[in-house]
């Protein structure tokens, strides 16, 4: 499985390390201020110096984006499932919260805190909106298509509806939860910055703040790769854990 990865994995890594080069020598060449566009050797540097101030930032953001996550999946899990389940709750609630997407979480961040304060509970509350959405929609994707001819077997062998779900189409939309599952970890370390930009003490969010009012674009940069990682981490663990979880694919034929 690693060496699978690595072959998927080498092309945009060499891709990245050109892209690096060029962003290098570009700025070399052009004597580029380092407080409108630093070197990524510069950028490197800085983050190698910040590094234990980092640590409280990392570990902060870390944890309420995990938490967010699990929070914001379940609970898009648990709506896809009930959407499903009981009759007539799709055509009466499905658009409402396509609806409910419209609305930019960063200007609903603000009412979060006036309504619940500066706590821990608006920033899981603004991971849980970003997160739950892109689960919810595709778990219902694959709730909806289970295989027909394994549908019509159980129907006619007398399966109850409990069982259906149960035996068929919930395992069956196993991939399509992963899909979404993969789509909200790219999503929810964002989720966590936005969320420490309108009302913390330390994150990743707070530590880019604090660099974009000093000019520090060298440690704004640093910020951003932080974040890049942390979802590229997430998305592995994603990716992985449906390596573990589901061991076939679905037939669309």
């Amino acid at each position: 499985m690693i060496r699978s990865l690595w072959k998927k994995g080498w092309p945009p890594l060499l891709t990245a390390i050109l892209l690096l080069l060029l962003w290098q020598l570009g700025v070399t060449w052009a004597g580029t201020p380092a407080w409108r566009l630093p070197a990524p050797l510069q950028i490197v540097e800085e983050g190698i110096r910040q590094a234990p101030l980092l640590g409280k930032h990392v570990s902060f953001t870390v944890s309420i984006t995990l938490l967010g996550f699990a929070i914001g999946s379940a609970l898009g899990l648990l709506i896809a499932c009930l959407l499903h389940v009981i009759p007539g709750m799709k055509a009466a609630f499905y658009p409402l919260l396509v609806l409910s997407q419209n609305v930019p979480t960063i200007a609903l961040a603000p009412l979060l805190m006036i309504w619940f304060g500066f706590g821990l509970l608006p920033k899981l509350i603004v991971i849980t909106l970003v997160c739950f959405f892109p689960v919810t929609v595709a778990a219902l994707g694959g709730l909806s298509n289970p295989d027909p001819g394994m549908h019509r077997y159980l129907e006619m062998i007398g399966a109850r509806r409990s069982q259906l779900f149960w035996k068929l189409e919930l395992p069956y939309a196993l991939p399509s939860v992963f899909s979404g599952l993969k789509i909200s970890a790219t999503y929810s370390v964002m989720g966590g910055v936005i969320a420490e930009w309108l009302g913390s003490d330390k994150g990743i969010g707070v530590f880019m703040l604090l660099a974009k009012s000093s000019f520090r674009t060298d440690r704004v940069f640093v910020a951003i790769f932080l974040i890049v990682v942390l979802s590229l981490l997430l998305f592995g663990a994603i990716v992985l854990l449906e390596k573990w979880t589901v061991r076939w694919k679905p037939d669309k034929h």
